[in-house]
Formats: structure tokens, C-alpha cells, sequence
């Protein structure tokens, strides 16, 4: 094939008889490129130079000096040239059990009078190794050497079939704050405690005789015997992690689906066993958790939720209760807006507060359809207390992250607040820290937009993340809201009564009215009010009451003591 690439598979012939050689090379040479040793010593040398060329080896056992066990031995002591084929060439029977134990994978007895039979051999020891090959590479996860995903699952039914009356645990183990270790010290030494961990979980395996699998980038299946002390291989973990990191950096969470508890299926049992896992995120020590029947109500019950959100909002069981703020740096009290919250009237769980279902919303993207429910409630209910009062009391509705990441927000809320003749800047939207901090294009550019048609904005949860007073700077808002984290102590420790008088102060500086909330106490409110806080709002004053209510409130514009 002059000046071209030949894509022939090559064959090794190795034979110490020329003529031998070239019958094979004959027979061969019209569909393989054939390259050919004399002897033992040759074939070695060229098995390890062509090591990624050779895809088969036809090997005579009888050769003077290094014959072809030999040959065979030296290919056994290299964990990549076993992957080679050998055919081995003899013309006696009793050397094929022996050659087998070597490693051989089929024979050719000589004399070579089936150029067929030998061509046919060979195609087909070819591609049961190349075979061999593209499913070895799809098995084993290439850096930690544990089983894939699609694999482990196999092979763990083939355990089941194999132990009927064995009781299996199904295991997931998962690092904490693995994705830091990477930024801090690169991916090399990331995926060295990522191969410190497969070596345990492979050790494990094989000393309950189960089977390991690597499931994402720091998540690890294990499915080995029933076990009743799950401290001890936890704790080996630990430690031999304890000798590459700090005590500190990373902490190992596993979750334990104990054999076949309330799962239907293999798959069925690592999703309760994740679930365990993932009930330890708040953890800050290594630890493990047993699936269980608490879990497992648990789940059942935020399922429902998601199940039954669409009829919820469809038959209203979703209530929107209205939070009075106050102005409290006047004589009296003075009533000056109104949060609204909402609550849930589950037919099977019966009055459900925000913080049993908004974070689950939160986290599926749901929480856009219920922000807009409430939006379009506290609108019409604004318009309603217009026509029955004369007057609008000014509404802050919640905002998430998601919202904002809606180009249509700006118009939707424009769509609802003129629809219900309600002026844009007493439709008040609460924004969290949080997503101020993330502080993406897209979520500034959302906030300017709503500023620009006249809504006003307020900081939500001010000191429940990492705040920052540089925030009050560069962030535009209208209005800072202090978390209650930040309120609950004032009473009790200095510190905390200082730092927000600190936070008060900075605000005054650039002109952001500060609004305090979970105020539950008369020393609160003194101290709150002496600090110079404008506007409060909390279980001192009011819960959460009904639209009925608000108006007493609104006729009094005080809290009726």
C-alpha cells in the first residue's frame, strides 16, 4: 500500500520453521499485516515495541531456547499485553489444558491444510477481544476503578440471583464540600481523595462480597451484606482521608437502605439509600443515617405535596394572610404596610405553614407558579380593601430567584398591579440577600427593570447569609430588611445589639429605611425603636391575620391593646 495508511489489523506469527511462517503469512497476509519472529526471545521483543499494534499472536509452543510458555509467562507478567490474543500453535493435544492456564485463548493444530478454519479463528479471537475491550472500558469507572452505574446494576442482580437468602444492603456514600477541594488545591489532588475512597469501598466489597460503583463525581454506591455496625467502615473512611486533609475540609455522609425496606426495586432501594444520605446536608461531622419509617412518611408526604400542587392552586386551597408592618418611631404605632404570607389548606394535612412546602417549590421551579398566585391575590385583595375603605395600604409580595430570571416578570407584574388599579410603587416586592449576592447580569438587570417601572424593593432576610454593609452601597434597593436571626437577641447579648445599630446606622447614611422583623418582645421594640429602626413587624404586634382583619387594623392605623 504505497504512501498509505494501512488500517489492517496485525498479526505476530511466531515460529522457529521459515516455512511454517510463511504459510501463515500466505493465508493471512490478504486480510492482516503480518509481522513475524523466530524465536521466543524475538517474539517478546516484538510483542512489547508493537504492544499497541498486535491485535493477535499465533505462537508455536515448540521452539528451541524460549518456547512459547515461555512467551505466554512473560505476556501474564503485563496487565496490558494480557488483553492480546494468543493462538497457540501445536500439533499435541496435551498442551492445550496446560497453555489454557497460561492464558492461551484457542489453538491451531498443524499442519495447516484449512486455510479457512485458521482464517476464521483468527477473525473471530480478534473480535472477541476487541469486544472485550469497549466493555471493560464502559465497566470500570477509568480513575477509581469501581464498576459504572449501568454495570454495578448488572452485576448486583446477578448477586441477588446468585445469593437468594442473603440480606443485601444497599449503601450510598457521598463527600461534603468536595467541590471546594478541587478549587483549592486543583483536580490531581481532588482525584486523589477520590481514589482514597474507592480503595476503601473496594475493600469493604470484597470483605462482605459485594460490589462498589462510583455514581457521579462525588458519590459512591456500595452494595455488600447486611451489616449491622455501619460506625466501623465509616470510620475507615475517615481516617484514611484524615491523612490527606484537615479535619475540617471534608466529611463523608452515608445513607443505608437495610435490604429490601420499602423499595420495589434494586434501583428503588439506593434512592431511599441517597435519601438517608442526603437527610445528613446539615451535618457538619462525618455520619450515616438508616433509612427508616420516619424517611420514608417523609418522603411519601413531599411527594403529595408536589403531586397535589396544580389542584391546590386550581380550587385556591392556597391562603394568602397579610403581616402588618408599623411605624413605630411616632407616638403611637402606626400600621404602614402589610407582608403577604401564604399558608396551604391541605385536605389531608390540613393548615400547612410557608416553611413545610416553599423549599421544596424552591428547589423544582414551582415557586414561580405560587409567588405569581399570591401576587395576583394580594392585588385583588388590595383592590377590594380600595373599594370597601377609600385607601390602599401598601403590600410586599416575595420574590424568588427564579422570578428573576424571567423576562416577562417585569410585565406580568405591571399587567396585574394596573388590572387591579394599584400604583406600582405600593406594590412593594421582597427580594432575599441571597439572591442579591449571587448578583448575576441577569437578576441586577431584572431589579433595575422593576425599579424603573416603579416598584420599590426591599432586601429580604438582611444577615441570614453574608451580608455585607458594602451590599447597601452598590445594590439597588429601597428598603433593607433585617432577618430575624438578627433580631431574636438583641434583648440578651451586646453584641448583637451593637451590630445591629451598626447595621441601622449605615443604612440612615444612604437614606434605606430599615424594617425589622420577628420583633416578639416589648424590649425589643425599645431598643429597636432607640437604635432608630423605622418600621417593625413580628408576633408583638400581630401574626399573620385574615384580609377581614386588616381592615380593623386599617381604621385604627394602631395595634389595639
Amino acid at each position: 500500500m504505497d504512501n498509505a495508511t494501512d488500517f489492517r489489523r496485525t498479526v505476530l506469527v511466531v515460529d522457529d520453521e521459515a516455512v511454517n511462517r510463511e504459510m501463515l503469512g500466505t493465508i493471512l497476509g490478504q486480510e492482516y499485516n503480518v509481522v513475524q519472529a523466530a524465536d521466543g526471545t524475538e517474539a517478546i521483543a516484538k510483542i512489547q515495541s508493537l504492544r499497541e499494534r498486535v491485535s493477535l499472536v499465533l505462537l508455536d509452543l515448540l521452539m528451541p531456547e524460549v518456547d512459547g510458555y515461555a512467551v505466554l509467562d512473560s505476556i501474564r507478567k503485563d496487565a496490558e499485553l494480557t488483553k492480546i490474543p494468543v493462538i497457540v500453535l501445536t500439533s499435541e493435544k496435551s498442551a492445550e489444558v496446560k497453555s489454557l492456564q497460561k492464558g492461551a485463548a484457542d489453538f491451531l493444530t498443524k499442519p495447516y491444510d484449512m486455510p479457512e478454519v485458521i482464517l476464521a479463528r483468527v477473525r473471530r479471537s480478534i473480535e472477541l477481544a476487541e469486544d472485550s475491550k469497549i466493555i471493560q472500558s464502559t465497566e470500570k469507572d477509568i480513575l477509581t476503578g469501581l464498576y459504572t452505574k449501568e454495570f454495578f446494576f448488572e452485576y448486583a442482580r446477578q448477586l441477588i440471583k446468585r445469593n437468594p437468602d442473603t440480606v443485601m444492603d444497599s449503601i450510598v456514600i457521598n463527600l461534603s464540600g468536595f467541590h471546594l477541594l478541587n478549587e483549592l488545591y486543583g483536580r490531581t489532588f481532588g482525584n486523589t481523595v477520590l481514589q482514597a475512597i474507592a480503595a476503601d469501598i473496594i475493600r469493604l466489597a470484597n470483605e462482605a462480597g459485594g460490589i462498589g460503583c462510583r455514581y457521579n463525581a462525588d458519590g459512591f454506591y456500595l452494595y455488600m451484606a447486611h451489616h449491622w455496625n455501619y460506625d466501623k467502615p465509616l470510620e475507615r473512611i475517615q481516617l484514611h482521608l484524615s491523612e490527606l486533609l484537615k479535619e475540617t475540609e471534608i466529611h463523608v455522609r452515608m445513607g443505608v437502605c437495610q435490604g429490601t425496606y420499602r423499595a420495589t426495586s434494586l434501583e428503588q432501594s439506593f434512592d431511599c439509600a441517597l435519601y438517608a444520605c442526603n437527610s445528613l446536608r446539615e451535618h457538619f461531622g462525618s455520619a450515616f443515617a438508616i433509612y427508616d419509617d420516619k424517611m420514608y412518611n417523609e418522603e411519601i408526604r413531599r411527594a403529595k405535596i408536589l403531586s397535589d400542587f396544580s389542584d391546590a392552586v386550581e380550587k385556591k386551597q392556597f391562603k394568602v394572610l397579610y403581616q402588618p408592618k408599623y411605624n413605630i418611631q411616632g407616638k403611637f404605632p402606626v400600621l404602614s404596610s402589610l407582608e403577604a404570607l401564604v399558608s396551604w389548606a391541605h385536605p389531608e394535612f390540613g393548615m400547612m405553614k410557608p416553611d413545610s412546602f416553599i423549599p421544596q417549590f424552591e428547589k423544582n421551579g414551582l415557586i414561580q407558579k405560587l409567588d405569581r398566585y399570591v401576587w395576583k391575590e394580594a392585588a385583588e385583595q388590595m383592590r377590594k380593601w380600595k373599594e370597601e375603605t377609600g385607601s390602599i395600604i401598601p403590600v410586599s409580595v416575595n420574590v424568588s430567584r427564579v422570578d428573576l430570571h424571567d423576562p416577562k416578570i417585569v410585565d406580568y407584574l405591571l399587567h396585574i398591579t394596573k388590572e387591579n388599579g394599584i400604583p406600582t410603587n405600593q406594590f412593594l416586592l421582597e427580594i432575599t440577600e441571597s439572591a442579591y449576592i449571587e448578583e448575576s447580569s441577569v437578576i441586577m438587570q431584572s431589579v433595575k427593570k422593576l425599579r424603573q417601572a416603579g416598584f420599590k424593593i426591599e432586601m429580604d432576610d438582611f444577615g441570614s447569609g453574608y451580608s455585607s454593609l458594602n451590599l447597601l452601597a452598590r445594590l439597588p434597593i429601597d428598603a433593607l430588611k433585617l432577618d430575624i436571626g438578627f433580631i431574636q437577641k438583641i434583648a440578651t447579648d451586646k453584641k448583637s445589639l451593637y451590630l445591629v445599630q451598626v447595621v441601622l446606622t449605615v443604612a440612615r447614611q444612604f437614606k434605606i429605611p430599615c424594617i425589622a422583623e420577628g420583633v416578639e418582645t416589648k424590649e425589643q421594640l425599645d431598643l429597636l425603636r432607640k437604635a432608630g429602626c423605622e418600621i417593625v413587624q413580628g408576633f408583638y404586634f400581630s401574626k399573620a391575620i385574615s384580609p377581614e382583619e386588616i381592615i380593623l387594623l386599617q381604621k385604627n392605623g394602631m395595634k389595639k391593646f
